[in-house]
């Protein structure tokens, strides 16, 4: 069935490292949302949080994810800079397999986003469910 989906759908191959900045412009979003979520973790309870040893692993994590997935995106956009603009990808398969259409419109026509997919002043709400 993938394949019936895939054999209907443009091939069209882009510049490798507009490719890969686009995955970094990406992952700099997600450090972004897993960052908005310590002060939710926080709640209440402010700087008291703490002191409990549970609470802190946890926001101990989500710091440790921050610094992989931003990590990742600097390594990323090094290496591209060494990438010749000559190479050519397909993203066709790599961009029908993700979910969030969102993120499948950012990867796959050539869009540059600046700033991130969830502003605070967005109002809560709508999601997409896989």
């Amino acid at each position: 069935m993938q394949t019936d989906y895939l054999g209907h759908m443009p091939h069209v191959e882009e510049a490798l490292p507009e490719v890969l900045m686009r995955i970094v412009t990406e992952l700099h979003d997600v450090a972004y949302l897993i960052e908005r979520i310590e002060p939710q973790l926080l709640g209440d309870e402010g700087v008291d949080a703490l002191a409990n040893p549970d609470k802190m692993m946890v926001l101990q994590g989500i710091d440790l994810a921050v610094q992989k997935t931003r990590g990742l995106a600097e390594f990323i956009d090094t290496i591209t800079a060494s990438v010749p603009d000559h190479w050519l990808v397909d993203v066709t398969t790599a961009v029908s397999l993700v979910k969030l259409a969102d993120m499948k419109k950012a990867l796959g026509n050539g869009m540059l986003r600046h700033g991130h997919s969830q502003p605070l002043t967005k109002a809560a709400g709508d999601f997409e469910a896989f």
